[in-house]
């Protein structure tokens, strides 16, 4: 069994959608270990608990440094013993010796499609308000593993949103949620969880393909 912790800053719509489909039987041979999130008016926290599942705030601003809470954070997380973590939107940076101890064991989903419309300063409405400055058509969403970048590691999966004529970031954000980001974060899941993919090269390749 898949040991998943999930990582969370917000509302955590994305951890929702993981519980349902681990719930519905979409995602088979992984369950939700714990859920930790760095503040603690999260919903997201509310929602682990209304399931059952361990879920407790480690904020940045508890401690004296940085380094401090990086230590404590790292050391919290492995007592999980998390076979893999998943990024549900969470906006803290993750300490370089946790991308390096969990590699190829962390995953992030992105509200575009990478490379348009990410690394440093593109989050939450950010990255539609900017989609939409651009004026593009096709927008979306991306499941990949994290490394030291930001949203610079292999690609699992992508699914494209269309642009509609008077969207606001709002109801862009909403759709790319509901039509993308709801959608493949449990496929990755479910992939990993059934040893369907492994990275090669800096790539992700399906052992099913």
């Amino acid at each position: 069994m898949l040991r998943v912790l999930v990582l969370v800053s917000g509302g955590g719509t994305n951890l929702q959608a993981i519980i349902d489909a681990v719930e519905s039987g979409k995602i088979t041979g992984a369950e939700i270990a714990a859920v930790i999130s760095n503040n603690p008016k999260a919903y997201a926290l509310e929602r682990a608990k209304n399931h059952g599942i361990p879920a407790r705030c480690i904020s940045p601003k508890s401690f004296a440094s940085r380094e401090e809470f990086n230590q404590v954070f790292l050391d919290e997380v492995k007592q999980i013993q998390p076979d893999l973590i998943v990024l549900a939107g969470f906006l803290v940076v993750l300490p370089r010796e946790m991308t390096e101890y969990y590699r190829n064991r962390i995953i992030n989903v992105h509200p575009s499609l990478i490379p348009s419309f990410c690394g440093t300063g593109f989050y939450g409405l950010k990255v539609h308000e900017a989609a939409l400055a651009r004026g593009v058509k096709v927008t979306g969403a991306t499941v990949h593993f994290v490394d030291e970048g930001t949203d610079t590691g292999p690609i699992i999966l992508q699914k494209a949103v269309e642009v509609q004529d008077g969207d606001t970031p709002e109801i862009l954000q909403k759709r790319v949620m509901e039509q993308a980001e709801w959608q493949i974060l449990p496929q990755a899941i479910q992939l990993i969880a059934g040893g369907k993919i492994e990275v090669k090269d800096g790539k992700v390749t399906r052992k099913d393909a």
